[in-house]
């Protein structure tokens, strides 16, 4: 589990792919021989990777094809710029939000521009992911937690502090570059937990669940109320 806070921009050392898989190697001031450990999670980009060997301040590790496919991570190069973040300990703060690690989908940047002290960001989404991105809810862009400022049909907004633009790898993204997005994970559940049907036996549901049903909040009380 990640919060969205990258700790260091790291650079790629070396990056080898196969047909459907590769193999990654990633210099960071964060990662260090006795506090880094083989099997652990670490995110690039916001994709969350396991640790296969850690010399001095380099890490590997290796990315499946189902990685490769759904994020941007085949497009790096040796001296690319990545975000990292190690996982959040059990007694960590949670300075960001929620942050699985698992990419939903890759976005492209349609326009940066100056607001005041803030740059903002327009990035194009897949349409079947933008109905989880609202307007003030969390979004993680390459690993970086964010507050969404608009969402349409196929884009969203997001606005960084300067602080946030020179500490990640944002700072070097134009117009055309692509970002790894991960949705807040509760809009995925709450969707999953909406379109399973209930399950019964052949003459009906269980009576246990029966009982649970008959005081579950359903889609209809939701509108009804408001939601």
């Amino acid at each position: 589990m990640f919060t969205g806070i990258i700790e260091d921009v790291g650079t790629v050392t070396s990056l080898r792919c196969g047909v459907d898989s590769a193999s990654i190697a990633v210099s960071s001031s964060v990662v260090v021989t006795d506090r880094t450990r083989v099997g652990e999670s670490i995110a690039v980009n916001g994709v969350c990777l396991t640790v296969t060997s850690v010399h001095g301040t380099t890490f590997t590790a290796d990315v499946m094809h189902e990685t490769l496919r759904r994020s941007s991570l085949g497009s790096l190069r040796r001296g690319s710029h990545v975000n990292v973040e190690r996982a959040m300990p059990a007694d960590g703060r949670f300075s960001g939000h929620l942050v699985s690690g698992h990419i939903d989908g890759v976005g492209t940047v349609e326009s940066v521009t100056t607001d005041g002290i803030a740059t903002s960001y327009a990035i194009g989404a897949p349409k079947p992911l933008m109905r989880f991105i609202a307007r003030k809810g969390s979004i993680t862009v390459d690993g970086i937690s964010l507050t969404v400022t608009f969402a349409d049909e196929c884009s969203f907004g997001v606005s960084v502090i300067p602080h946030t633009a020179s500490h990640t790898v944002l700072a070097e993204r134009r117009t055309g570059d692509l970002v790894n997005l991960e949705i807040d994970p509760i809009a995925r559940y709450v969707q999953r937990l909406m379109s399973m049907p209930e399950i019964g036996d052949a003459g009906g549901r269980h009576h246990a669940d029966k009982d649970a049903s008959e005081s579950a909040i359903t889609e209809s009380f939701l509108r009804s109320h408001g939601f």
